[in-house]
């Protein structure tokens, strides 16, 4: 007798449908709790390191992990380098100009604009900024460049006129970049570095007046012996005889991610312990996101030491990205720090970027996404929604603006109005929502406050639609639906009032006469009762309707006078309970809408 295949058999449904997939077999490891049943993929993973065993990593005793981020670091855009590089359709002149401008009005001061010694285009870029006169006095112009003296020259001679500029020179430093690629001991490779510093310093002296600083990136920093990165960084210090007036900028990339970011930080923190001469250098990072930790690398290292981050906007850069500059700063926004750039706009800030880069921000991104601030989910929607009226409350009970109380609304780590989106994006309807968003939908759009008792109700009958449509309901469709269940019913169903009028006949004592079409027939019918809607329902009642109003509400829709007026009444008719309806500049008028909307809700069910 055959045996049925088991979950993990070759043969088993699963198997299958992935034919290309092995389904991890094996003994459980022996270290495994035993909720844990997870077995051993067939992958490969004994031709990796981990980092501990590719570089030294000396730190032991660190202290960045009981430090806090208090202040913005200098931050260093590189989309018109770095991330230049790294597209399909690198920038012209005309786009990269678009982004330059950009990155100045949003407030960066220090701008890194190309790799004018790799190609004409960078070359003719940093010219034009030179001979437009587009850099303010206080933004100083990086440009990037090998440790080669013809590409030295070259780059010395795209700045000739800028009114500030850095020099970033570089050269991979690590051991499998070095023999692989280089070809050079770490001797080699230190007088190399030192040949081509010197002949920097050398073009700069030729410039006499020029504002022109150093910066120094060994390439691969994360992945180079501490020892060897900390010598060529100290002699590099002393050759362009670096001063606190005058500091260089040492540049530690992880240029390709390889250990969980503690690790970073450690490398981080030793550098900024052992740097010589430590005021007159501003220790810089440049992480890339291999592991997708780019910007818990760069806060770590921060934490660690490092006062300048090198990053793109939205993160863009090659392989998986540098870090990336919106959510690092956003993130200390988000703590109350300063971020030292605006975003009060995110929306044009993402358009510039994507229309230069040629490359969409996704819908989740951090901050900037088109849903990132978007509640589906009906409980968080609720608790959104009362957190934004509550800090509503709390801003006027203080006497200042709700864009200027403080900000603790659940689910949305900051306010979205203070990056330019509105609160239409907060909140939106498809099959996962729940009552609460739909009608924190019509209340914001339409005025309607939906008593609570009503929500369940109108929150089926969106329920349904979604499912049936499969989409997403927006506050239009809403209100539509609100209109067609609950409003329209007192006007287009089998029971209508053609005439009616109300009055109090005594004090206390009201009357209701109407004349009623029922299926084509008309007839008059007159009621009393304690109250007008209570009149209505005794002259209903003549008419043989069995009528009990369980629930009513009203308020106003808008402020200002003609405000059209809502009703909600709950009514028992025949045993059943049906809610209706009613919009009307009379609150009276709106009341009997409801009511009738109710009833013939009940008769056409």
């Amino acid at each position: 007798m055959t045996s049925p295949a088991s979950p993990t058999s070759p043969t088993s449904p699963a198997a299958a449908a992935f034919p290309t997939l092995r389904t991890p077999s094996g003994a459980v490891p022996a270290t495994a709790p035993q909720w844990n049943p997870q077995r051993p993929s067939a992958m490969p993973h004994h031709r990796y390191r981990p980092a501990h065993d590719r570089v030294a990593l000396p730190l032991t005793d660190r202290t960045w992990p009981e430090n806090r981020l208090e202040q913005a670091p200098l931050w260093v855009p590189v989309d018109l380098r770095d991330g230049n590089q790294a597209l399909a359709e690198p920038m012209d002149t005309a786009r990269k100009r678009r982004m330059f401008d950009l990155l100045v009005t949003m407030g960066f001061k220090e701008i890194e604009v190309g790799y004018p010694s790799a190609s004409r285009t960078d070359f003719d870029f940093v010219r034009h900024l030179a001979e437009s006169g587009a850099v303010p006095d206080d933004v100083t112009v990086s440009v990037f460049t090998a440790a080669r003296q013809d590409l030295i020259d070259r780059t010395m001679d795209s700045i000739e006129g800028l009114p500030r500029t850095l020099v970033h020179l570089y050269t991979a430093t690590a051991p499998t970049w070095r023999d692989v690629v280089l070809g050079r001991s770490r001797g080699e490779l230190h007088r190399l570095i030192l040949d081509a510093a010197t002949h920097l310093v050398r073009r700069a002296e030729e410039r006499p007046g020029a504002d022109i600083r150093f910066e120094f990136s060994p390439e691969v920093f994360n992945l180079t012996e501490p020892d060897f990165v900390l010598d060529v960084c100290n002699s590099i210090t002393d050759l362009w005889e670096a001063s606190p007036d005058r500091p260089v900028v040492h540049n530690l990339p992880a240029t390709v991610e390889i250990a969980t970011p503690n690790v970073y930080a450690d490398q981080i923190e030793y550098m900024h312990r052992h740097l010589a001469r430590r005021d007159a250098v501003i220790l810089s990072v440049h992480p890339h996101n291999d592991r997708g930790t780019g910007v818990a690398c760069a806060e770590l290292a921060v934490l660690a030491g490092a006062q300048r981050v090198e990053g793109c906007l939205f993160g863009n850069g090659e392989r998986t990205g540098n870090v990336d500059l919106v959510t690092l700063a956003l993130n200390l926004y988000a703590q109350g720090v300063n971020p030292m750039i605006d975003f009060s706009d995110i929306d044009a800030v993402r358009e510039v970027v994507e229309r230069c880069n040629r490359l969409p921000v996704h819908p989740r991104h951090p901050y900037a996404g088109d849903l990132v601030h978007t509640a589906f989910s009906g409980t968080h929607q609720d608790a959104i929604s009362k957190g934004l009226a509550h800090h509503t409350e709390r801003a006027a009970a203080a006497d200042v603006p709700p864009g200027q109380a403080p900000w603790e609304v659940p689910y949305l780590p900051i306010d979205p109005a203070d990056i330019g989106r509105t609160y239409e994006e907060v909140i939106r309807v498809n099959s996962q929502s729940g009552k609460g968003g739909m009608a924190h939908l019509l209340q914001t759009h339409h005025g309607l406050d939906l008593p609570a008792t009503m929500r369940p109700d109108f929150s089926r009958t969106v329920q349904h639609s979604a499912d049936a449509g499969g989409q997403e309901l927006t506050h239009k469709d809403l209100w539509e639906l609100f209109h067609a269940t609950y409003i329209a019913p007192s006007g287009g169903g089998p029971l209508t009032l053609t005439a009616w009028s109300t009055g109090e006949t005594a004090p206390g004592v009201h009357e209701f006469s109407c004349t009623l079409n029922a299926d084509g027939r008309q007839s008059a019918h007159r009621g009393t009762g304690n109250g007008p809607l209570a009149a209505l329902t005794d002259a209903l009642r003549t008419a043989g309707i069995a009528l009990d109003i369980v629930t009513y509400a009203e308020h106003s829709t808008r402020t200002g006078p003609g405000s059209p007026a809502a009703a909600y009444a709950e009514c028992r008719v025949d045993g059943a309970t049906w809610w209706g309806a009613g919009l009307d500049t009379s609150i009276l008028a709106a009341s009997v809408q409801a009511v009738l909307a109710a009833v013939n809700r009940a008769r056409q069910a």
